[in-house]
This record gives structure tokens, C-alpha cells and sequence, in this order.
């Protein structure tokens, strides 16, 4: 039987993301997808080694048996804040190209860059 967990299901959100990359043509998608595939990763490092039972390391923590490891949060609160800043990269050169190109799809934009160059 498959268990359905953090584990597995970042793992089918990650290649959502991947697909998204691959088989849509549309930059805001593909920007949706990058944002996609970043979350499944905060939410496989968040869920994976999880004991059953253990505490967060927060107050009095010396009569639990497991406390949480706290090194995986930390980091992917750094993750958030640094994906949240691609995601505002991606979409400022987004608009750049739009206003230039006039246009939302990888292959137009690029057939009119080269004709414009």
C-alpha cells in the first residue's frame, strides 16, 4: 500500500511543476511552475524524517522523549523569503518582455527578439 504523506506528495508536486515546465509554452505558467516545484520542496524537507511524537524545541522540552529538529524549518524559511524573491524577478522581467513583445508565449517572444535584434 502506498503511504500518502508529506514525502510522496511533494514529490508528485515537484513533477507537476516539472510538467508545467516542460509542456506549457505560457512564461506566467512556466513562473507558476518554478513556484510549484519550490513548495514541494519546502514541503519535502519540512515533512521528511518525522518522528511520530516529537515535540517542537520550544520552552521545557527536557521530559520528551523526541524533539523536533529545527534545522530544516529554519532553512526553509530562508527558501520562502529567497523564493519569493525569484518569483518577483521572474514576473518584473515578465512584464519587461510582455511590453516589449507584446506577447505571453516562449516562442513568439523569442521568434520576435531575433527579427528585432
Amino acid at each position: 500500500m502506498i503511504a500518502i504523506n508529506g514525502e510522496s506528495i511533494s514529490i508528485v508536486l515537484f513533477f507537476v511543476g516539472v510538467y508545467g515546465l516542460i509542456a506549457r509554452r505560457n512564461i506566467i505558467k512556466s513562473i507558476m511552475s518554478i513556484s510549484i516545484m519550490q513548495v514541494a520542496i519546502i514541503l519535502y524537507f519540512i515533512s521528511a524524517n518525522i518522528a511520530p511524537g516529537s515535540v517542537p524545541p520550544i520552552g521545557d522540552v527536557t521530559q520528551t522523549l523526541q524533539v523536533a529538529d529545527p534545522l530544516p524549518q529554519a532553512l526553509m524559511i530562508t527558501d520562502i523569503v529567497i523564493g519569493i524573491g525569484v518569483t518577483a524577478a521572474g514576473l518584473t522581467m515578465f512584464i519587461h518582455l510582455y511590453h516589449r513583445f507584446g506577447s505571453t508565449n516562449w516562442q513568439k517572444v523569442m521568434k520576435k527578439r531575433n527579427h528585432h535584434d
